[in-house]
């Protein structure tokens, strides 16, 4: 039967919203409306008349005709239209409010509230939201403005450094080029051969050999060919990878290990592009364990040369870079042998190829084949017969072997002289860390510009709703945003100090190992949160996600695997207190190692655990927190290896029982010193408005931190449940207050439109 006349029943006005919104939800199943048709049975004062109209609109098994729910809505709206600002109403509200406009003098009654209050409960749509979705009103709320408190170009500056910007801005000028456009669609062959037309025209342009001495073609400037390297981190990595190879590790160890006669030889030819070459470091059997390197070099003194040998298949050069098709030389690491003595892992000069391409005698070298990422870069294999290079080919800065056969060096202890070798490549670590946060700036790029563009669902009668207004998405986006701009300030400061050589050389290889293991973790995990956060758009390959995913993936396991290197960074710490661990028992060790840092931290002890806002954003409490932690998680690693050492097991052993301790007593310390670089950058900036945003985003990046290891944080007493809660809340607003500012944020990064590339991100 018609259900149409039931309309005009002044005792089912207050009903009429919630009928409507039970059809027009979709995605009630029968019993849903059976359970709904039930409780309104269950009103008191409900004729017969009226219970056998409402079962008939309820009725799962013969729903209302389309005609019969636009003429519902029709009457709903019509009654409506006489409401003040109905879009504040909840059904209860709305029902009461059509009560006294359609049948004055009987008010809603409180077993009919009661009812709609339980049928909005069975919709999941409660409050105005299912008042604003029957009338398609608009949400009553003012727009939030992007913030325009700061100039981006101004904010990029300040990122940019004075000592970087010129080198930083001309090569956006390049890579922003039509010829360094990407290729897409081409044969791996091909790919390479475009990645080495690149990698010339930056030797060509004067960028490969920028850190070499004037004399040899270069501009004497480290600090800026790490600059122009992190500019290659937002274009192609492969043309980042072929750069590195052969002007920082090929190149770049020549002049740092080698000496004037290496340097006259080759360098200027290196930094020309005339001269290609690999750096054979790695071997199969050992990855990151240089030391036990197995390659042979061993020098004969009749002959007045070094016979180099690749011993067994396990001993061979591994994933090498330049070596399948273009390299034509290598300095190749290997054990240095002189009258039946090992001194260890040196350097050495090796020809590959002939000038015409071709393998020398004694060289064998297999394409190491289709890889994740990085197709553009010729990566290979080689093993070493019996090839002979003449003494003058050791790189001889810091050990030689003179005319009459005997190995001299000014540094008597091999590991010392080991580690003063390794040492003065530490750049490659500074570079690819630094370069693999410019990974992250360009995918948090595209991925803030989408979700300012990209709209997804929203309530009805309104424009769909930004997906980055979407609380989700910005603590998806957001405390990666944070923590970007952290580590970039961290390696900023790492890549001064690694220019000056006025640290201690310790301390500068564990920042740099340490800030390049987390930094480059970073980068992956942000790429992948902003390939997620772009839906089906950031699945296509012209979004550059997958290249951006598979290219960076490599820089976790280059320049040292990066589990290996937070170990580094851990063991740094904990040779401060070596001596300590022969001659202290376990409770003086533990009073050594832990009690200044507590002594210290009870005097801000008052403040920890607070959970008001001001606490929660001090920075010297911050400062002091990440201190604490980092500090006390050295000192209890400390007293479990001394307690497993007093036990009677090996070191090593010792160290390895304990690595989860140690991964996290690494984690620790690099946040801390990210925190305290962010903070000085902070304090020594002057402009008000790149303050406040970079204020906020600090806030957001401590917050964010202190929450993902919150259980620790509770288990030692430095924060209270109450301030655990308090910080969650606290980085949701937060996450939401940088969403303001995220367009200009990114756009600080100052990634020219045409090296992004990306659609979604124009």
């Amino acid at each position: 039967m018609s259900l149409l006349p039931t309309l005009d029943d002044p005792r089912l006005l207050p009903l009429l919203p919630a009928i409507y919104m039970a059809w027009a939800d979709g995605e009630l199943s029968g019993d849903e409306m059976r359970s709904l048709c039930a409780r309104v049975d269950e009103i008191d004062g409900i004729d017969v008349e009226c219970r056998v109209a409402l079962g008939n609109w309820l009725n799962a098994e013969t729903p209302p005709e389309p005609a019969e729910l636009a003429e519902l809505l029709a009457t709903i709206r019509r009654l409506a239209g006489s409401l003040e600002r109905p879009e504040r109403l909840d059904l209860a509200s709305l029902a009461a409010e059509l009560v006294h406009t359609g049948r004055p003098g009987m008010p809603l009654r409180a077993p009919e509230a009661r009812a709609i209050a339980e049928i909005e409960a069975v919709l999941g749509i409660m409050g105005p939201e299912a008042t604003r979705t029957v009338l398609h009103l608009a949400h009553d709320r003012a727009e939030v403005p992007v913030l325009e408190d700061f100039d981006p170009r101004e904010l990029g500056a300040y990122l940019d450094g004075p000592r970087r910007a010129d080198i930083r801005n001309r090569m956006r000028r390049l890579l922003a080029q039509p010829r360094f456009a990407y290729r897409a669609d081409i044969s791996r062959a091909d790919y390479r051969e475009v990645v080495l037309t690149w990698t010339k025209e930056l030797a060509e342009r004067g960028v490969g050999p920028i850190g070499y001495p004037t004399e040899y073609g270069g501009e004497d400037s480290m600090s800026c060919f790490v600059g122009a390297f992190t500019m290659l981190g937002h274009h192609d990595l492969s043309l980042l990878t072929k750069f590195g190879v052969q002007f920082g590790l090929f190149g770049g160890s020549i002049a740092r290990l080698g000496t004037k006669r290496h340097h006259d030889a080759y360098l200027a030819a290196a930094g020309s592009g005339e001269l290609l070459g690999c750096f054979a470091m790695t071997e199969t059997d050992h990855g990151s364990n240089v030391r036990d390197l197995e390659t042979l070099a061993v020098f004969n003194a009749t002959a007045d040369e070094f016979v180099i040998t690749t011993p067994h298949d396990g001993a061979r050069k591994d994933y090498i870079g330049n070596a399948a098709v273009h390299g034509r030389a290598a300095v190749v690491f290997a054990r240095l042998i002189v009258a039946d003595v090992d001194h260890g892992v040196h350097a050495l000069f090796v020809p590959l190829r002939d000038e015409g391409g071709q393998l020398l005698p004694g060289i064998r070298i297999e394409d190491c084949g289709q890889k994740i990422g990085l197709e553009g870069v010729d990566n290979g294999r080689i093993w070493f017969d019996a090839v002979r290079v003449p003494r003058q080919a050791l790189l001889d800065r810091f050990a030689s072997v003179d005319e009459r056969g005997r190995y001299v060096s000014d540094i008597p202890s091999p590991a010392r002289r080991f580690f003063t070798t390794i040492g003065s490549l530490v750049g490659g670590r500074v570079s690819v860390g630094a370069a693999s946060i410019s990974v992250a700036k360009s995918a948090l790029t595209i991925a803030v510009r989408y979700g300012t563009r990209r709209r997804q669902f929203g309530a009805e009668g309104e424009a769909e709703t930004l997906i980055l207004d979407y609380p989700t998405h910005q603590r998806r986006l957001m405390p990666r945003l944070a923590g970007t701009f952290a580590y970039h300030f961290a390696f900023e400061r790492l890549i001064d100090d690694y220019v000056a050589g006025e640290m201690d050389s310790r301390v500068l290889e564990a920042q740099a190992a340490g800030l390049k293991a987390y930094g480059s973790w970073h980068a992956i995990d942000t790429v992948q949160a902003c390939r997620e956060a772009c839906g089906g758009a950031g699945y296509l390959a012209v979004n550059r996600f997958g290249s951006l995913r598979a290219d960076a993936d490599v820089f976790t396991t280059y320049e040292g695997d990066n589990t290996v290197l937070a170990q580094l960074v851990t063991k740094s710490l904990l040779s401060d207190y070596k001596l300590a661990f022969s001659n202290m028992n376990l409770l003086g060790t533990v009073r050594f190692l832990a009690g200044k840092t507590l002594a210290s931290l009870r005097e801000v002890a008052p403040a920890v655990g607070g959970a008001d806002e001001e606490h929660l954003r001090d920075r010297s409490w911050q400062l002091a927190l990440f201190e604490w932690r980092s500090d006390h998680q050295v000192a209890s690693l400390a007293a479990r290896i001394k307690k497993r050492l007093d036990s009677g097991m090996e070191s090593t052993a010792a160290f390895a029982d304990v690595q989860d301790h140690v991964l996290a007593c690494a984690r620790a310390h690099v946040e801390s010193l990210v925190l305290e670089r962010f903070a000085e950058a902070i304090e020594a900036n002057e402009d008000p408005g790149q303050r406040e945003a970079l204020d906020l985003l600090c806030d957001l990046y401590v917050l964010t931190r202190v929450e993902h290891d919150r259980g620790w944080f509770l288990e030692h007493g430095q924060i209270s449940a109450a301030a655990s809660k308090a910080i969650r809340k606290l980085a949701i607003r937060l996450s939401a207050e940088v969403r303001r500012h995220a367009p200009g944020l990114v756009d600080a990064f100052l990634i020219p439109d045409a090296v992004l590339a990306a659609p979604i991100a124009r």
